[in-house]
C-alpha cells in the first residue's frame, strides 16, 4: 500500500483511484462498508482511502482530551489488511482546512488526486466550516467528472455504528460491544517501553505500552489477545492487561501493562497489538502486596478461562 500525504504534488501513477473518504478512526464496520462500495464502484481502478492527519478534531482543538481509537500507524495497517492500495493520508493544515467545498472538490478530489469515484457516509461534511453536504458533493462530481456514492449509516443495537459509539462502549467497559461495531477486537498497538519493573519483581512481568493520544478505555483489568508483531517472539498469546494509573503504587499517568500467559522472554522494543476481550474488574488499591498477588493470580485464571472459550 502506498501512502500519499500531499494532494498538490501527486505522481500521475498514484492518481485515478476509486476512494472512500473519511477519518476512519477505528476502521469500524461502517467504514469497511464504505470501502467495499468504493471497491465495487470502479473495479478497474485502484482502491483508495482519503483521510487526514492529524485528525481535524485534534487540529482545531489540540488541547482537548485524547479521543482517537487508533494511531495513524495502526489505521494504515488495518486499511492495508482490507486491500487498500492507495492511502491518501493528507496533511490537515491551515491550507486544507480553509478550502471551500467547491475548492476541495476541484483542487483535491478532481485535480490533485484525480479520483474516478468517491464514496462517503450519509453524514459526510467537507470544506471550510464543514459547510459542504453530500448533495453538494454529488453536484460537484457531475460538474468535475468523478462519480459519487452516498453510503447509508450502519446500525448496531438501535444505535448508529460510529467512532463515538465505540468510544462510549469502551468508556463503559464493554469491549465486546465495541468489537461488534468494529468487526474486530479493539486493539491498542505500540512499542514495549521500559517501566519500573514492579511486575517482574512480583512474579508477573508485564509489557508496558503508552496510551498517550488514545481514547482511554475504562480503567481496570482485561482479558486480552496479544499479537507480538516483530522481534524474536512474533506470535499470538493469551494475556491479562491492566489499563490505568496503578493506584497501588500511587501512579498518575495512564498506560497499559500486559502480562502474557505462558510466556518467557524479553519484549522490550517489540511492537505489540493488544486486543481487549472482556473487562474483568476495576482498578483497586489493596491493603498489602499479598492481596494484590492473589488478585493478579485470580485475574490470570479468569482471563485464561475466557480466552480459551473463544
Amino acid at each position: 500500500m502506498q501512502i500519499i500525504r500531499d494532494f498538490q504534488f501527486v505522481d500521475p501513477k498514484d492518481k485515478g483511484a476509486s476512494a472512500a473518504i473519511g477519518n476512519f478512526d477505528g476502521v469500524h464496520l461502517g467504514h469497511q462498508s464504505v470501502i467495499d462500495l468504493a471497491r465495487q464502484a470502479d473495479p478497474d481502478a485502484p482502491l483508495g482511502v482519503m483521510t487526514f492527519e492529524p485528525h481535524p478534531r485534534a487540529f482545531f482543538a489540540p488541547d482537548a482530551p485524547p479521543f482517537r481509537l487508533m494511531s495513524a500507524e495502526a489505521r494504515a495497517s488495518r486499511l492495508e489488511k482490507l486491500g487498500v492500495e492507495k492511502l491518501y493520508q493528507l496533511n490537515f493544515n491551515a491550507t486544507l482546512s480553509s478550502l471551500t467545498p467547491r475548492d476541495f472538490a476541484q483542487k483535491v478530489i478532481a485535480d490533485g488526486l484525480g479520483l474516478t469515484h468517491v464514496v462517503v457516509g450519509a453524514d459526510f461534511c467537507f470544506g471550510k466550516g464543514r459547510s459542504g453536504s453530500v448533495e453538494d458533493l454529488k453536484r460537484f462530481g457531475q460538474e468535475m467528472g468523478f462519480g459519487v456514492t452516498i453510503a447509508d449509516l450502519m446500525e448496531y443495537s438501535e444505535n448508529t455504528v460510529s467512532s463515538t459509539a465505540i468510544r462510549n462502549a469502551l468508556t463503559d467497559g464493554r469491549p465486546r460491544d465495541a468489537a461488534h461495531m468494529l468487526g474486530h477486537w479493539h486493539r491498542i498497538e505500540g512499542e514495549v517501553i521500559g517501566g519500573e519493573q514492579r511486575g517482574r519483581e512480583l512474579g508477573f512481568p508485564t509489557a508496558n505500552m503508552s496510551i498517550d493520544g488514545l481514547h482511554p478505555p475504562k480503567f481496570g483489568v482485561y482479558a486480552v489477545l496479544v499479537d507480538v508483531l516483530d522481534g524474536p517472539h512474533i506470535g499470538s498469546y493469551f494475556g491479562a492487561a491492566s489499563i490505568g494509573v496503578r493506584p497501588m503504587f500511587d501512579g498518575d499517568h495512564p498506560n497499559i501493562e500486559t502480562y502474557l500467559l505462558d510466556f518467557s522472554g524479553n519484549l522490550y522494543g517489540a511492537t505489540l497489538s493488544v486486543g481487549l476481550v472482556d473487562f474483568l474488574r476495576p482498578e483497586l488499591k489493596f491493603a498489602d502486596l499479598d492481596g494484590l498477588l492473589k488478585q493478579m493470580a485470580s485475574d490470570c485464571d479468569q482471563a485464561r478461562t475466557i480466552l480459551a472459550a473463544l
